[in-house]
């Protein structure tokens, strides 16, 4: 089954055979074997591409299944014996500042080296749908306020307000602290409409009454910050993560948007990895205390 799943995300019997490190012709004769038994092709072969057929499809995700599901034995039988393994999929968002995550993820390597550990990156309606569906150990938001995801266990980390992120020829950088007011004037470079983390500062225009210009519109902030920096425009970003922005000014944003951490980990049994996880993070029989930066 595990050849099977290779080939049909890879949609190569080649790129298959490298992932999992056998030869590609022992690799076919396994799947071929496989249909034999199950009395279906699995695959449709050409010279140009490999896709599942009707039976692949429905195969694929009992498979997926089988196979995840015989890894959590083996984690299971392994914390019996006072071992933890398996793997670990921790999800975040690119800002976020409550934990150092790559410090956080270190300790825990090196505490659990026989954890495969993964980290995705995604916005924070994605991690929850991510997580609800168990595709996800855990994750990272930053939300606003009053959004509280369903599905999921949560806590929260840090809540802190939003400053306003300037080129430092900027004339606002000169500036201390400035209102939604003044900044209404200004041209924004902002994440996508719609997002999450969009929507805090949509929201904080709206109330005041406010419009506003988003002329550019960037999908992380690894386009964002340069786009401020060359002037193009300013950003609302939360002040944690905007004072480790390099080359750039912040400006206190005195009835800005607040922004909420928050951690949220799978309402099923979690995985001995993903407990031990958990445990690091203060996640137990309290509350969650983000481990000091």
């Amino acid at each position: 089954m595990r050849y099977v799943l290779a080939v049909a995300e890879t949609a190569s019997f080649t790129r298959a055979a490298e992932r999992c490190h056998v030869v590609q012709s022992a690799l076919s004769h396994q799947v071929a074997r496989l249909e034999k038994e199950l009395g279906a092709r699995l695959f449709e072969r050409t010279s140009r591409r490999v896709r599942l057929t009707a039976a692949g499809e429905a195969f694929l995700p009992a498979a997926r299944q089988a196979l995840e599901a015989a890894e959590r034995a083996r984690a299971e039988v392994a914390a019996a014996g006072g071992e933890v393994r398996g793997k670990l999929t921790v999800g975040a968002i690119p800002t976020v500042t409550a934990v150092d995550l790559p410090a956080t993820l270190r300790d825990y390597r090196r505490r659990y080296p026989q954890v495969r550990i993964s980290l995705r990156a995604g916005s924070s309606e994605q991690l929850v749908e991510r997580v609800r569906d168990d595709q996800l150990d855990a994750a990272f938001l930053g939300v606003r306020p009053d959004f509280r995801p369903r599905g999921v266990h949560d806590r929260e980390l840090a809540h802190g307000r939003h400053v306003a992120v300037v080129a430092p020829d900027h004339p606002l950088a000169a500036h201390r602290e400035v209102d939604l007011r003044r900044l209404a004037d200004e041209a924004f470079v902002d994440f996508a409409e719609g997002s999450a983390a969009r929507a805090q500062s949509d929201r904080a225009f709206a109330a005041a009454g406010l419009r506003r210009e988003v002329a550019f519109e960037v999908s992380g902030v690894e386009l964002m910050a340069p786009m401020v920096r060359q002037g193009l425009g300013v950003a609302l970003l939360p002040g944690a993560f905007a004072a480790e922005l390099h080359g750039l000014r912040s400006v206190r944003v005195i009835d800005g948007p607040v922004r909420v951490e928050r951690l949220i980990w799978s309402r099923s049994t979690p995985t001995p990895a993903a407990s031990a996880f958990l445990a690091l993070l203060g996640i137990g029989d309290g509350e969650a205390v983000p481990p000091p930066r």
